[in-house]
């Protein structure tokens, strides 16, 4: 008889049954052993018949494992990502905005982002640049929901710049967690306030004509006596109008019933009841001090009752400019004028051109038609050529440009309003003047004022030399802490600087907190609207011309550089203008070269 043979295992007891390689004590164990990693010795393989784990399996294969359902790189088992395994981690970041805490019942989708799929098709966002579902602007939901957080501070009627909120970073949030604004219960024995409707006959179109325009002054007196507004449905809709505009503008009581007092005045005042109020009427409020008439242009515009009759406001500057001339005079200055302004379409043919480039021209050569007219000169027919090059040889300030004169007389030659052009072949005198240095009393005394607001604007113009133009249209999203944005052009603002826009905003928020203007500088005027401030106000606000801050800033920079590329890139620039600066820095005889700083 033949002994058993023994375990292959142990080597001491014999084989459990025929076909076995193990004994009985033996078997159990090799059943329930884990068969370990050949190559990293610590992770199970990957399943029977393997030798080797998930994560040395890419290393053997030189490929990494992807998913077979969604074609993930993130292996879990079984050919599938945790996302697709059933018995994965069940918690997870959302597909689309990344938000924590979606399951895989709704396919990693938060229910916001679920509904946003259901509501919009496009694809690419246009702010992140991914390739996902986008709303109608264009953006995806957490670029949208980004800046929908910034804009928390403010009115919800502000217009979103997503792109600029999401210039930085992007804050993440937990899925499902954001609750939307419900409105308040109403009381049972509180009465519920219901807007009316507006009344669907007015404004009525027609335009009130008259036999003769007689002239209207308005006092007081006449106000107390006036009756209540012909329509009173027409009067209760612009009445919530009113208050519909204060709401969103962040009015106070007091401008509210300024605002309508003035309409109410307006519309008792009707030729034409129901018509559009003209904007000839509402001036007739200013004299009395009971109400705003650009406040109350306002809310007549946003109504819809509002007739624009203004005449433009380059002619009334034109004609306030040139009313003391002489007749004749004025009359040649008028011609060609209009033809700037309106082009002309018999010959002698001309384009109209832009309202800046009529502005410049006819500024350039005011000062010198005063003074030929001061002189006894009472037509243009008598200016001859020299008094042309006398008046190109006066001081730079009064020097008048020669693109200017020359456009003005080749018209009124062509037309025949003058006998012969004086300026044929008068060549340009380039622009000889030097940047000189500006008293810095002033300046020191404008950055070192109580006043916020001055010692902003002034530290801009003195330290970073921002135009006052830039200034004006500056935003409050382009101030970003140390940084600021004008244009393409990115400033790291100085120390000075900064501290004193944090006091100017600190000031804006307590004088303002509803204002909803974006604007970085807003004022009494402006505070209650969307439109800048003007230039005018920083000159009267600063008390020195910004354009002499910026100069002398410009100049500072170019003693201490001395390179012309530099002031191009550094202040916006161009080349002739920088080259004119760094020439005023060369050691000559007949100015000032030593460098000083504006500086605090």
């Amino acid at each position: 008889m033949t002994q058993p043979a023994l375990c292959d295992h142990c080597g001491l007891r014999p084989v459990g049954y025929l076909g076995r390689d193990g004994c009985w004590d033996c078997l159990p164990r090799q059943r329930t052993q884990r068969q370990i990693c050949t190559h990293c010795t610590v992770n199970p393989v990957a399943y029977f018949g393997r030798d080797s784990c998930y994560n040395c399996v890419p290393r053997q294969r030189r490929a990494a494992l992807i998913c077979k359902r969604c074609g993930s790189s993130d292996h879990y088992a079984s050919g599938l990502c945790h996302r697709c395994h059933r018995n994965a981690a069940l918690i997870d970041s959302c597909h689309d905005c990344h938000a924590w805490g979606t399951l895989r019942r709704n396919k990693w989708l938060c229910e916001a982002c679920r509904g946003w799929r259901r509501r919009y098709t496009n694809t690419g966002c246009s702010s992140c640049g991914r390739t996902i579902v986008v709303n109608e602007r264009g953006c995806c939901r957490l670029c949208t929901r980004q800046a929908t957080i910034l804009n928390r501070p403010h009115p919800t009627h502000r217009t979103l710049d997503v792109a600029a909120s999401n210039r930085l970073a992007q804050q993440l949030f937990f899925a499902d967690l954001i609750l939307k604004k419900r409105r308040p219960l109403t009381s049972p024995d509180e009465a519920v306030t219901v807007r009316n409707a507006w009344p669907r006959r007015y404004p009525i179109d027609a335009v009130p004509l008259a036999l003769f325009d007689s002239p209207r002054q308005l006092d007081h007196d006449i106000v107390g006596r006036l009756g209540p507004p012909p329509i009173p449905a027409l009067a209760d809709a612009l009445r919530h109008t009113v208050n519909d505009h204060g709401d969103r503008h962040g009015w106070s009581e007091d401008q509210r019933d300024k605002t309508w007092r003035g309409i109410r005045t307006l519309l008792a005042l009707q030729d034409a009841p129901g018509t559009r109020i003209a904007w000839s009427d509402t001036q007739l409020l200013i004299p009395l001090a009971i109400s705003s008439a650009q406040s109350v242009i306002e809310v007549l515009t946003t109504a819809g009752m509002f007739r624009d009759d203004q005449p433009p406001p380059l002619h009334t500057w034109f004609t306030a400019r040139t009313n003391d001339l002489p007749d004749p005079i004025r009359h040649e200055l008028t011609v060609w004028f209009a033809v700037l302004r309106d082009g002309s379409t018999s010959p002698p043919r001309r384009k109209p051109r832009h309202l800046h480039t009529v502005r410049a021209h006819v500024t350039n050569v005011l000062p010198t038609i005063h003074a030929w007219a001061a002189a006894g000169h009472q037509s243009l027919r008598e200016i001859t050529r020299h008094d042309i090059t006398a008046a190109l040889n006066t001081h730079d300030h009064q020097r008048p440009a020669v693109a200017s004169l020359r456009s003005l007389f080749s018209y009124l030659k062509a037309s025949k309003q003058v006998f012969s052009n004086p300026t044929t072949r008068l060549r340009a005198i380039p622009n000889t003047t030097t940047p000189t240095p500006a008293e810095l009393d002033p300046i020191r005394a404008a950055l070192h004022s109580t006043d916020p607001a001055r010692a902003a604007l002034t530290a801009l113009i003195a330290f970073h030399a921002l135009r006052p133009t830039d200034i004006c249209n500056l935003p409050l999203i382009d101030l970003d802490g140390h940084h600021l944005h004008v244009g393409d052009h990115h400033h790291v603002l100085a120390d000075a600087v900064r501290s004193r826009l944090t006091t100017w905003l600190t000031e804006r928020s307590h004088r303002w907190p509803n204002s909803i203007n974006p604007h970085l500088f807003i004022h009494e005027r402006t505070a209650g609207r969307t439109r800048p401030a003007t230039t005018d106000w920083i000159a009267l606000k600063i008390g020195t011309p910004p354009s002499t801050i910026r100069q002398d800033r410009i100049l500072d920079e170019a003693f201490a550089t001395g390179d012309p590329r530099h002031l191009c890139d550094l202040f916006g620039i161009s080349i002739p203008t920088a080259e004119r600066y760094i020439a005023a820095t060369r050691p000559t005889d007949n100015h000032f070269t030593h460098p000083r700083s504006t500086g605090s």
